[in-house]
């Protein structure tokens, strides 16, 4: 394994929060050094700084950038076509802290941006949501046009399945995998938000994922939220994403299955959440403190 990765989102910063007054890097990355993880991932493009500053920082807190987020609207070619600056801006970002860590290079995080129908319709489960054929074959040649970019930068490609986009249920995902070449990043708690089971989704897939994010989560709060399409929005203000062995994900059986597979690429813990001003002092830094203690077991 690359090594175990803090996130931005589980201190409130990630793109649903990028217009809002953010902490600066250095009040997250402080921690994380200071707890034990290994690496970062981006967090908004651009909050941690470009080029030398970005470099600097990781260096300074010893830290490996392992990935970041980088959606794009694979559905729709017109809207894809425009959004490929976005890529082309965030794989200057990931160059430029690959430089630091060679042997330990971040993968740009492709996702799917959904759509309204899809945004409203948490779960995917509802009839006539997934694509059709030409849905899919428009979705397969984008991204293996974001896939080639990717890798004409150097670096290797990932992609997200994700609530309320068109890669989120199981069957969703077996047609993703059945129609690109790119590795897949695991998220086990979207795949919970999609209908399907960490472990068997972690067996069923293990030959193409490249990239883990680990979370446990509340499944009654991510039914509640799916039964009302509610919106992600809901899931990260109920905050279903609890603390390792808060949440109804088997943490230790999915790790034993994680360490027994040998998988080689970053493990990513998040705990997305939307902050509120409730919220305790020091609440995040402590919550990040106890998914790093329940992970020492497996990464010591």
């Amino acid at each position: 394994m690359r090594g175990i990765a803090g996130a931005p989102v589980s201190f409130g910063v990630f793109e649903l929060t990028a217009d809002q007054p953010l902490p600066e890097p250095e009040e997250i990355l402080a921690p994380l050094r200071d707890l034990g993880y290994d690496g970062v991932d981006l967090g908004p493009v651009g909050w941690l700084g470009r080029g030398e500053e970005l470099r600097r920082r990781l260096t300074t807190y010893g830290l490996a950038l392992a990935g970041g987020w980088v959606d794009l609207p694979f559905t729709d070619d017109d809207a894809f076509a425009a959004a490929l600056p976005m890529l082309d801006d965030a794989l200057e970002v990931f160059v430029a802290a690959a430089e630091i860590d060679p042997a330990r290079p971040p993968l740009p995080t492709l996702a799917d941006s959904g759509d309204e129908r899809r945004r409203a319709n948490p779960g995917g489960a509802a009839p006539g949501l997934s694509l059709d054929e030409k849905g899919w074959d428009r979705l397969a040649a984008n991204v293996a046009t974001a896939a080639r970019l990717v890798r004409d930068a150097g670096l290797e490609p990932t992609f997200h399945h994700h609530a309320c986009t068109y890669v989120e249920t199981p069957a969703e995902i077996d047609e993703f995998l059945a129609r690109t070449d790119v590795g897949l990043t695991f998220d086990t708690g979207h795949l919970l938000i999609g209908g399907g089971d960490p472990l068997e989704g972690w067996r069923r897939w293990g030959g193409r994922i490249n990239h883990l994010h680990l979370k446990d989560a509340r499944t009654e709060v991510l039914d509640q939220v799916v039964r009302e399409k509610a919106g992600m929005r809901a899931v990260w203000e109920r905050r279903a994403f609890v603390e390792l062995g808060a949440g109804d994900l088997d943490v230790e059986g999915f790790m034993d299955a994680v360490r027994d597979s040998g998988f080689d690429g970053w493990l990513v813990v998040e705990q997305d959440v939307v902050p509120s001003p409730s919220d305790s002092p020091g609440r995040v830094v402590e919550d990040q403190r106890a998914n790093r203690e329940a992970l020492r077991r497996w990464l010591p």
